[in-house]
């Protein structure tokens, strides 16, 4: 019969996209992993034990050895593993974030490769900071003294250290002291967010005699 180039095209099309068929990349994996926010703010390590889905050994997916049900996987061609992985949780990260672990997913069909492993992150509320984005608010104690007559003061960071912020003289309860590049740090970007100290006055108590009548005096000189 006589040659039809359309319809060997067409058969080479066909087999084609069996063939890509066949082969797939594997299904990707979410792994929630909730942090404080000091590992949000320093970065951190995870170590997981992965269960994954392989490709039997013994009958290489087949499911059968010698036309028999293989005894390795119990005729069903994959086998289950866990494997222990350690995981790089990079500084600044938020809730919603997502680490990808290359190769770690599910395995693909056909020989395809395997697809990733996606760390969904969640931080946990803090009880001294509050996060908006790469900003962070913290309360700051002061005394009546310093905040009429101004001094230093202590600022705490989520890793412990401590800044010396300097307010001046009749600083008002609420009022909020801005420090530059004292934040997060930026998860895609340079440097890091800033930090919002709130001065807290915090009013004597148990006053001895001698102070109450300081306060009077004052308070007298007040209304004058």
């Amino acid at each position: 019969g006589r040659s039809n180039p359309a319809g060997g095209a067409a058969g080479t099309s066909s087999r084609g996209a069996q063939e890509g068929f066949r082969k797939r990349v594997g299904d990707n994996i979410e792994q929630p992993v909730e942090v404080t926010l000091q590992e949000a703010y320093l970065g951190a390590a995870r170590t997981f034990n992965i269960q994954s889905t392989e490709v039997c050994s013994a009958c290489r997916g087949t499911g059968e050895v010698n036309n028999r049900p293989c005894a390795t996987c119990g005729g069903q061609g994959m086998m289950t593993k866990t494997k222990r992985l350690q995981v790089k949780i990079p500084a600044g990260v938020d809730n919603g974030s997502k680490i990808r672990v290359a190769g770690e997913g599910q395995p693909g069909i056909g020989g395809g490769p395997r697809g990733d492993l996606y760390l969904v992150i969640s931080v946990k509320q803090d009880a001294q900071f509050e996060r908006k984005g790469d900003d962070l608010y913290v309360d700051i104690d002061v005394d009546l003294v310093t905040a009429m007559l101004g001094g230093e003061v202590p600022v705490p960071l989520p890793d412990g250290r401590k800044l010396v912020l300097t307010i001046p003289s009749e600083t008002q309860n609420g009022r909020l002291f801005r420090l530059s590049g004292k934040g997060m740090p930026r998860l895609r970007g340079d440097g890091n967010g800033t930090l919002f100290a709130r001065v807290k006055v915090v009013l004597p108590m148990q006053l001895t005699e001698d102070e109450r009548s300081l306060f009077e005096e004052l308070a007298r000189g007040r209304e004058q």
